[in-house]
């Protein structure tokens, strides 16, 4: 059967009330990706929305969720030019880094400030 689906327009990842500041310093500072103006009626309910590389999915959206839970299980996989500086980067800046032993690809996993584990690989 042939899929129906062809693309992903965006993913969406939790965050608590509140936390779009330190979602920015994450998103935005750390992994440099652009922040994107969410439409009006979808901004009144906070969060924020982020510009993904070209050729990848579009956007990484990131919205308030009132019963916020981390997902520590469950994650978003990105591919990075340097795993290695990403994770030197984000090391003295208070995020957790977690080394990934794995003989085909550098990988380590990262959790952002509301304890949301999110995959980098390198560039292959």
């Amino acid at each position: 059967m042939e899929s129906l689906v062809r693309s992903v327009t965006h993913v969406q990842v939790a965050i608590p009330v509140g936390g779009e500041d330190e979602a920015r310093a994450f998103y935005g500072g750390l992994l440099g990706l652009a922040e994107v103006a969410k439409p009006p009626e979808l901004a009144k309910r906070g969060g924020c929305w982020f510009e993904l590389p070209e050729g990848t999915c579009e956007q990484l959206h990131l919205g308030v969720d009132p019963d916020f839970r981390p997902a520590k299980k469950a994650h978003v996989a990105f591919v990075v030019s340097d795993v290695t500086k990403l994770a030197e980067t984000a090391r003295p800046q208070g995020y957790e880094v977690l080394e990934v032993q794995d003989d085909e690809t550098e990988q380590v996993y990262i959790y952002d400030p509301f304890g949301n584990r999110l995959e980098f690989r390198a560039d292959d």
